[in-house]
């Protein structure tokens, strides 16, 4: 939902960062549960450094309703995840189900993942999610795509040797556009020998509600790549 960057060196953020009001509920939950597992608002950011008891940490860009961040989290309670997402009542609702489900090894931040990006101390993920971004269809609106050499460094950066990105996508102009991009940039691995290996959903993956709404204009696309030591 992100993209350019405005007069004064800051992200602009393109589409809705709220849809309908917050019940009391939900308010409440933003006003008080999400600072107590939000990022530091400040300074550099060493996921290790929030949980210290955790093997490994792992990174979901725009999370929307939560549905893969708590079940990944839930499916692995020995790794810290960090959830970034614009989208308010995505976080009301994700906050929701991490409190109903006692989810303990999640931290959530809304906002823009590319003003936080660059603040990640280095090689500090070991998996990193974007799960089918808006692909921003249009040519003139292709520079609004979260996959750009800027985020692509910073997704080199952040990952440890042998990290793993991970890009799905049900647009076709999109998954063309992130194969281009991570193929041609030497600090990265496709991991993909046969069509299968992006056709079908990967072992680890959760379906979520927005996926099964089949919105694009091709079945699924899952790409993995490694970062190269």
């Amino acid at each position: 939902m992100t993209d350019q960057l405005n007069a004064a060196g800051e992200f602009r953020l393109f589409g809705r960062t709220m849809g309908k009001p917050l019940s009391a509920r939900q308010q409440a939950l933003i006003d008080n549960f999400l600072p107590t597992i939000d990022l530091p608002s400040q300074g550099e950011i060493d996921p290790a450094g929030l949980a210290a008891d955790k093997a490994a940490c792992a990174l979901e860009i725009g999370f929307g309703s939560g549905e893969h961040l708590i079940a990944q989290a839930a499916a692995h309670p020995q790794s810290l995840y960090v959830g970034i997402e614009p989208f308010l009542n995505g976080v009301a609702k994700t906050l929701a189900a991490i409190e109903h489900g006692k989810v303990s090894n999640i931290r959530v931040h809304r906002g823009d993942a590319r003003d936080v990006l660059p603040r990640f101390v280095d090689g500090c993920f070991d998996q990193i999610f974007l799960l089918f971004p808006d692909p921003w269809h249009k040519k003139r609106h292709a520079k609004r795509r979260f996959i750009l050499q800027s985020t692509r460094d910073d997704f080199a950066r952040i990952l440890k040797p042998g990290g793993r990105f991970r890009v799905a996508t049900d647009v076709k102009s999109y998954a063309d556009h992130a194969m281009i991009e991570f193929t041609g940039d030497d600090r990265f691995e496709w991991t993909a020998n046969s069509a299968g290996d992006w056709q079908i959903p990967p072992a680890d993956h959760v379906r979520t509600r927005y996926e099964t709404k089949n919105l694009g204009d091709c079945a699924p696309v899952f790409m993995d790549f490694i970062r190269r030591s």
